[in-house]
């Protein structure tokens, strides 16, 4: 294992938890891995893909996660396809090619593919050795980003039943773990869930209060750092990004309104650090790793906890201080209550609207941001406060 992890993947350590994780793997048993972003979740599926002999299936949400995971395997000199929409015909029919030849170890999978009429005849003919559901919150409607096609991934243990399973998140509270397991039948596992803790991340709430100004003064003081800018819309991440480059800071803007060949030219600008300040709805960042980003701003209020630790979460990945500072106002409330309103779907829309409350909890209330964040996911902060949020900084002084 030790000889794998440096071999294919560079690596001569493993991060907290990863190998208690792949050993529980590798013995075929059914694996739960809740891990902070930045963690380490991949790691805990490639790495047994290499010694198993047949193929791994993952279950992955997003085309773009998709490409980057594959890329990145592929540069380790390890076989990984894709089978999702952006495939030609071509394309697709050397896929299957390889997979029927016993070329490729990993293959990566979107929900609403899978469940495609005979897509589940197609895999059954593959021999897999693993099955790996990654972002697997999304399975949970108490979940931050329910995907209803993970729901009936349930029908892959019918098809697989004496296939391990790996589901993997960073970001699920108790009761999201619990539908996890539901959904997915996972048999004798074993759960695995490191710290919600990061220590190096300083969080910070500031009143929306000519937030634009404020976000580039910032910049200005920061100037040379990678940062991110999560914006509610569109047009305000382009509008931000347009600010942020007048006033002279090297910012673009990432949201899937923007055609797929200028969305990725902006993204590797910010990897490679032309670019220093994306700014980006939500689509931009699951799969994004790049370990020296100083800050994460909210310039709009996020609709609940889960996905604000994890887009906070992409901060300060080298261990290094961080800032993530969310602007808030009663405003952005009232927006996300208007869109609440429109849903159909009661169970959904009652979801929404107590997540929306936790989260308006947490930028208003005078408590240690951390203990919050950490008691949401049922992790105990030691002591009373963290010293790292704009609350302790206060009540030091």
């Amino acid at each position: 294992m030790q000889k794998t992890l440096k071999t294919h993947f560079g690596f001569t350590e493993f991060l907290p938890l990863q190998e208690d994780i792949i050993l529980h793997v590798l013995q075929r048993k059914d694996t739960l891995a809740l891990l902070p972003t930045g963690g380490g979740k991949s790691l805990c599926y490639q790495l047994p893909a290499l010694l198993f002999s047949g193929i791994t299936l993952v279950i992955s949400p997003l085309i773009s996660l998709m490409k980057d995971q594959v890329a990145g395997l592929k540069e380790s000199s390890i076989p990984a396809v894709y089978l999702n929409s952006s495939l030609g015909v071509v394309e697709e029919r050397e896929v299957w090619r390889r997979l029927a030849a016993r070329e490729v170890k990993l293959l990566y999978v979107a929900p609403e593919r899978i469940m495609k009429p005979g897509f589940l005849d197609l895999i059954s003919s593959l021999s897999v050795a693993l099955i790996a559901v990654d972002e697997a919150h999304c399975i949970s409607e108490w979940g931050h980003d329910f995907r209803p096609e993970y729901r009936r991934l349930g029908e892959l243990r019918e098809l697989f039943p004496d296939v391990p399973v790996v589901a993997l998140t960073a970001t699920a509270t108790l009761k999201v773990r619990e539908d996890i397991v539901r959904q997915l039948a996972l048999s004798n596992h074993r759960a695995f869930i490191g710290s919600f803790d990061r220590k190096n991340l300083i969080y910070q709430v500031r009143p929306k209060q000519e937030a634009l100004a404020q976000v580039i003064n910032y910049a200005e003081d920061h100037q040379g750092q990678s940062g991110i800018v999560y914006c509610h819309s569109r047009a305000t991440a382009e509008r931000v990004a347009a600010r942020l480059s007048d006033a002279g800071i090297a910012a673009m803007p990432y949201h899937a309104g923007l055609p797929q060949k200028e969305r990725t030219a902006n993204q590797e600008h910010f990897m490679k650090g032309t670019v220093h300040v994306i700014t980006a709805t939500i689509a931009f960042g699951m799969g994004i790793d790049k370990p020296d980003v100083r800050f994460v701003i909210h310039y709009d209020l996020p609709k609940n906890l889960e996905g604000y630790y994890q887009e906070t979460g992409r901060a300060g990945r080298d261990g290094l201080p961080a800032e993530c500072i969310l602007f808030f106002s009663y405003a952005d409330k009232a927006k996300h209550e208007y869109f609440i309103r429109q849903m159909t779907d009661e169970h959904r829309a009652t979801v929404a609207a107590m997540q929306l409350d936790t989260m308006v909890t947490y930028a208003t209330a005078w408590r240690c941001r951390r203990k919050m964040l950490l008691s949401y996911f049922g992790e105990r902060l030691n002591g009373d406060n963290c010293g790292m949020c704009d609350v302790c900084f206060e009540e030091r002084r």
